[in-house]
């Protein structure tokens, strides 16, 4: 259920909020799915306590980013149901201009669109209201329905990357994966 927090973002049918403490348990349940995890861990759950001990991380995050950058809940707007999460945010000390776009939703909100609709709307948000110059992200290349919503946002293939050492055991590893971008210049040209 959606709690009084007030909404980082708005969709159509997508509320989007900052993480606060008592969020953990949601993301431990989320991260316990091993098809959600497949391209992650290859299935195994991220440790409980790495949530438990550690929402003060992700509340810290909005503090040093004014609000705008993050890790932000997602809930069904009309049942608040929580589906996952998505995050627009610099790395730890890079350049706030460019920013990483993810998402991890649960199983029951896949295929329903939810991906596509909330990350345009980031990268609206991102060009238009943050002072943003290129949004990335990367996913494996075995993950296709994450590069088709990253396609259908109008992020690129910029390079190939290797699959970091701590991933190895995951199925597909060998294959490596892909660094998507957009640049302001490249969605402006889109949305005109």
């Amino acid at each position: 259920m959606l709690t009084a927090v007030s909404s980082y973002l708005q969709t159509d049918r997508v509320t989007l909020r900052q993480l606060g403490l008592d969020d953990a348990e949601r993301l431990v349940e989320l991260d316990s799915d091993p098809a959600v995890m497949r391209y992650l861990t290859g299935g195994e759950p991220t440790p409980p306590e790495m949530y438990r001990d550690g929402m003060h991380h992700f509340v810290a995050a909005y503090e040093r980013w004014a609000g705008n950058f993050g890790l932000f809940a997602a809930y069904e707007s009309e049942s608040g149901t929580f589906i996952g999460w998505f995050c627009l945010r610099p790395e730890r000390d890079g350049p706030l201009d460019q920013v990483e776009l993810g998402y991890r939703l649960r199983q029951a909100a896949w295929g329903k669109g939810y991906a596509t609709e909330v990350s345009s709307a980031l990268l609206t948000k991102a060009f238009t209201e943050l002072d943003v110059r290129t949004v990335w992200g990367e996913t494996m290349s075995l993950n296709v329905p994450s590069q088709h919503v990253m396609e259908k946002v109008g992020m690129v293939v910029v390079r190939d990357v290797e699959t970091p050492e701590d991933m190895m055991a995951v199925e597909g590893s060998e294959l490596g994966g892909y660094r998507y971008e957009i640049t302001r210049e490249q969605w402006v040209a889109l949305h005109p």
